[in-house]
């Protein structure tokens, strides 16, 4: 049985986790096994980029936190060496980074995942690398929007020059009489 110490300190860890995740637009677990220190020194750098929280506990921790955050459908994928990575803005961000890095390195691979309340297996976590990006949504969404006023536009543009040719035209002949 572990010290009283010991245990506040882990319950401290679960409460934070807990939290993080809690707080989190979205998340990702995956299997470190095999992976270099360069590797995942460039991996945590551009993660830290992305604004993604990257980092490894101990699946117990892991556990209780994901139970206590309402996910206990995570914790049959809390086997092995797990880390956990936390995006509390960008729902695709950690999902795009690790895939790519999943791709790159034979060991490393994708888990599981959650994003709006529900848990994805490692196929929805891919499924999910593959959304474009926020703002690449928000720009295609207001070029759509763009692109039909301006079709709106040049067409009442077209209509107001043929209305101005036809009367011009009437106003010329009469003043070459």
């Amino acid at each position: 049985m572990p010290s009283k110490k010991i245990l506040e300190e882990k319950q401290a860890q679960v409460a934070a986790l807990s939290e993080s995740i809690k707080n989190a637009a979205a998340g990702v677990l995956v299997q470190y096994t095999g992976i270099t220190v360069e590797q995942d020194t460039a991996l945590r750098t551009e993660l830290r980029k992305a604004g993604v929280q990257y980092k490894v506990y101990k699946n117990s921790i892991t556990r209780h936190a994901c139970i206590d955050a309402g996910y206990p459908d995570m914790v049959p994928y809390l086997v092995g060496m797990t880390a956990l990575a936390v995006s509390p803005e960008d729902q695709v961000a950690a999902a795009k980074i690790l895939k790519s890095y999943a791709e790159k390195i034979e060991n490393f691979e994708l888990k599981a995942g959650f994003v709006d309340g529900g848990v994805l297996d490692a196929k929805g976590v891919s499924a999910l690398a593959e959304i474009p990006g926020k703002e690449t949504l928000i720009a295609k969404m207001l070029g759509s929007l763009q692109s039909s006023l301006y079709g709106l536009a040049y067409v009442l543009q077209a209509k107001i020059d043929k209305e101005n040719s036809g009367e011009e035209a009437p106003a010329a002949a009469a003043e070459a009489e």
